[in-house]
């Protein structure tokens, strides 16, 4: 390894401890309850958070699967070639859905596009809880006994445990920003509210 390389590494690896420390944070998470959950001892957590201990990929790899997140971003490794990122539509039931984010067990977030003819409402049920934006069109949202339609810019919030549909109202497509969360996630929201 020539002398640049090493430099690049050290740099990279002197700024994971402030990084594992801001996750824990974010996480609401005590140095005792990351014990607990990686068997890394309080110790150990403490000094790769102040950068005294050297992290290694077993102890990474712990963590990043506590934190719910790439180790990638644990140790934020410098982007090689294309930085962008080419996201890669697909089909669900009749839906053109796009992902929006990359981590499987986190909270998930899809750009859909929901076509004139999907108008047969086929509910359904499972744990989590969603989130619905409309960006344009219309559409149609079934919520056990309720039959909502909601236009551009109206927001949906509900449990998925609520047997659910969403489809179109027969005027044209719809798209829509939907966020899911699984059981046990929780998203925060933090909101300031302006003073005349």
């Amino acid at each position: 390894m020539d002398h640049s390389a090493a430099a690049e590494i050290a740099v990279v690896l002197e700024k994971v401890g402030g990084r594992l420390k801001r996750l824990r944070a974010q996480r609401r998470m005590t140095l005792t309850a990351v014990e607990t959950a990686t068997g890394i001892s309080k110790s150990t957590l403490s000094r790769l958070e102040t950068g005294q201990r050297r992290p290694t990929l077993e102890l990474l790899l712990a963590l990043s699967q506590v934190y719910r997140v790439p180790l990638d971003d644990l140790v934020a490794a410098p982007v090689q070639g294309d930085p962008r990122i080419r996201l890669k539509p697909g089909q669900v039931k009749g839906r053109t859905v796009i992902p929006l984010t990359q981590q499987p067990d986190g909270t998930q977030a899809w750009k859909i596009v929901v076509p004139a003819g999907k108008v047969v409402p086929e509910l359904r049920a499972h744990d989590g809880h969603e989130w619905i934006y409309v960006l344009s069109g219309r559409l149609r949202l079934v919520l056990g006994d309720d039959d909502w339609v909601l236009g551009p810019g109206e927001i949906a919030e509900f449990s998925t445990r609520t047997p659910h549909w969403f489809g179109s109202t027969g005027d044209g497509s719809a798209e829509i920003l939907s966020i899911f969360n699984r059981p046990g996630e929780r998203m925060t929201v933090r909101a300031t509210t302006l003073r005349p």
